[in-house]
């Protein structure tokens, strides 16, 4: 290790010199900020439980059913036929992340983010309480084993309902009724996953904690490219705060009268703005990827300057444009070119969604011969017809051949029939005269119909001699 040059700072906030661990206890700074995100969380949480109830047509709000592959957003099922939909969802979501990143910068991490809002909202609270460090957080003093224990507990509890409000966005809140009422033994793997997600939840918020915002997460990453100048960020007044110092007071000698000394800057350079940030950073060093927009860096520093009798928001919300006294704009090339390429997104999204029908059909051609001759000497395809209900009510569908004339098609299943949200494969035969075929094939149009006003008409090669 003494050949190793050591580094002149902290690589990460959360870790020290040597590279071990760097422990975060942040001091809790009250203010109007901090007022107005419990506010924002605790009704965030509330959301966050809810949503798997909420339901739209006897649809829920939002279930992603990965196994089945449906994404039920705003109570439109998502099918896997829906590829086209689901990416221009996906783009448009994208871009609305731009759009908000470049006007209001990471105020999601510090005001929206489930992480964020559990960790400090949540587990931070009852961390408090535990160690006695209530309403004002910082270092804990020692306290009883048995209130670690009883802390640890409260956690366990608490990442158990996290890990069932979790799993119900993904498998629904009647599904997992049946996996919390019923024995693991009649559901083991179910169990096991439920033990998982929990186990999982324990370590993020008891172990990992805000390394997950450091490492883990993509988003402060992108903001190098995702933010300009004009962004919205939390800075510190460079210009008014520097250079630091403490206010200094001396006595004159010959009236033993107070003197008081002309300080430069407003920064008194008393630390607070560091040990309150759940992140560890100092946001006097400029805009850094670990600032996740709390604002708790900002209720700290205005409860000194009203201490002292200056003017508040030495760190407030700003931009780098402002801290360099230059013009801040709203209109520049990324608030038109986004809002002008979420218009086209959303425009093709409705004209994509509008030209969807009830139901999707997909021809395949058996596996085997190509083709095989019937005893009155017409060509026999066998085919595929893959089938997709995309209602929530049964339907019953008929089929038959346009062209070429003369042929005909027969579904080998009784019942030509799919049930709500259904899908299946149904075999099916193609038969047309030996007389339509030129070398060796003839393009034929195949109508599906669900019975009422809806149908498909779908293209298909058929197979037969030269």
């Amino acid at each position: 290790m003494s050949n190793i040059l050591p580094p002149e700072e902290h690589v990460l906030s959360t870790l020290e010199q040597d590279g071990s661990r760097r422990w975060l206890n942040p001091r809790l700074s009250k203010g109007k900020l901090l007022e107005r995100r419990r506010w924002v969380a605790y009704f965030l949480i509330a959301v966050f439980t809810v949503i798997p109830f909420l339901r739209i047509g006897g649809k829920p709000l939002v279930l992603l059913d990965i196994p089945a592959r449906r994404f039920t957003i705003l109570g439109y099922t998502f099918l896997p036929t829906d590829t086209v939909l689901l990416a221009i969802l996906m783009v448009g979501i994208l871009l609305s992340v731009f759009l908000f990143t470049a006007l209001f910068g990471r105020i999601w991490c510090g005001w929206a983010c489930p992480q964020t809002v559990y960790m400090e909202f949540l587990f931070r609270p009852i961390e408090r309480f535990f160690d006695g460090t209530v309403g004002r957080g910082g270092k804990k003093a020692e306290v009883p084993a048995w209130r670690t224990a009883a802390k640890y507990l409260v956690y366990f509890l608490l990442s158990i309902y996290l890990a069932n409000t979790f799993l119900a966005y993904f498998i629904g809140v009647d599904q997992l009724r049946v996996w919390v009422t019923q024995s693991p033994i009649h559901h083991p793997t179910p169990f096991l996953i439920m033990a998982f997600v929990t186990f999982a939840m324990m370590v993020d918020f008891c172990y990992f904690r805000e390394q997950l915002c450091l490492i883990a997460c993509p988003y402060g990453r992108f903001q190098s490219v995702l933010l300009d100048k004009n962004s919205l960020i939390v800075s510190y007044d460079f210009h008014r705060g520097e250079p630091r110092g403490k206010k200094v007071r001396k006595s004159d000698e010959r009236n033993q009268n107070e003197v008081s000394l002309p300080i430069i800057g407003d920064c008194v350079d008393c630390g607070n703005c560091v040990t309150t940030c759940p992140t560890g950073i100092d946001i006097r060093k400029g805009l850094q990827m670990e600032c996740i927009n709390c604002t708790q860096c900002i209720d700290a520093c205005n409860l000194v300057m009203a201490k002292l009798g200056r003017e508040p928001d030495l760190i407030r919300y700003a931009s780098q444009a402002k801290d360099n006294r230059e013009v801040t704009r709203l209109i520049r090339p990324r608030t038109l070119i986004y809002p002008a390429l979420l218009g086209g997104v959303f425009s093709a999204f409705v004209l994509v969604f509008l030209a969807s029908k009830t139901f999707d059909a997909v021809i395949l051609r058996e596996a085997g011969n190509p083709y095989t001759m019937t005893e009155d000497g017409k060509v026999r395809n066998l085919i595929k017809l893959k089938m997709t209900n995309r209602t929530s009510q049964p339907m019953d569908f008929g089929v038959r051949v346009v062209e070429p004339a003369g042929a005909t098609i027969e579904v080998q299943q009784a019942d030509f029939r799919l049930e709500p949200e259904g899908n299946s494969q149904f075999n099916a035969s193609v038969i047309a005269p030996r007389t339509v075929f030129k070398k060796g094939s003839v393009n034929a149009l195949i109508e599906v119909s669900n019975g009422a006003d809806v149908s498909r008409t779908l293209r298909f090669s058929i197979l037969g001699p030269f």
